[in-house]
């Protein structure tokens, strides 16, 4: 096995504390995003992953609109202004305070074809595709730390749907499936706790 893919995989860490300074030029990340699409395998080659990179400006917009979102929540009542102010707010903003975000979409008109051609396994092609669109979310946050970036996976969909794909335009159909905040490592990754690999591995016929 290749000790650079080890490494790699060794290196991606979560790392909350980001800023907005930049270990490439643009062209970098999207060359890294191109090769993630372009490589990343899919079940049955439905192609169905699409991706969304929103930098400086965009990116800072898109965390506005999270935000907003949430200050609908709050005067619903439905989140206390305690939790808001001191828990919530102060997160969304650590995140506009990175350098960008890749959206991670479905797109269900490569799926819903697949699964009239083999209804044998209609109910798998969605699961299917949620786990093509993890192999790309893993491609790209082990890529923009090997660039040098910090990053952390989110998930704030569906709260954050409407008003991105208005934003941007994007269809409505597509299923927002995660969120990848990327920017300039500013502070040190937690403890990594691992449960014992006995528990989690299993071989059988090993020589």
């Amino acid at each position: 096995m290749s000790s650079a893919l080890v490494d790699l995989a060794k290196n991606r860490r979560t790392i909350y504390q980001l800023g907005k300074k930049s270990p490439v030029p643009d062209s970098k990340i999207e060359e890294l995003v191109n090769a993630a699409i372009l490589n990343v395998p899919s079940a049955f080659n439905t192609q169905s992953t699409r991706l969304i990179v929103l930098l400086h400006d965009q990116h800072d917009r898109l965390w506005d609109i999270a935000i907003e979102a949430f200050e609908g929540l709050v005067k619903a009542g439905k989140i206390s202004q305690e939790i808001w102010e001191k828990q919530t707010l102060p997160k969304l903003l650590g995140f506009k305070g990175a350098y960008g975000t890749i959206l991670f979409y479905e797109d269900p008109a490569h799926i819903k074809p697949m699964q009239e051609k083999f209804a044998t396994y209609k109910d798998k092609f969605v699961p299917w595709a949620d786990h093509s669109n993890a192999m790309h979310q893993y491609f790209l946050w082990t890529g923009l730390e090997a660039l040098g970036f910090g990053a952390n996976l989110q998930h704030y969909s569906p709260l954050i749907d409407a008003g991105v794909a208005k934003q941007w335009d994007l269809p409505s159909e597509w299923r927002n499936v995660a969120q990848l905040v990327f920017g300039s490592p500013e502070g040190a990754t937690g403890e990594k706790v691992q449960k014992p690999v006995e528990e989690r591995v299993k071989i059988f016929g090993k020589l």
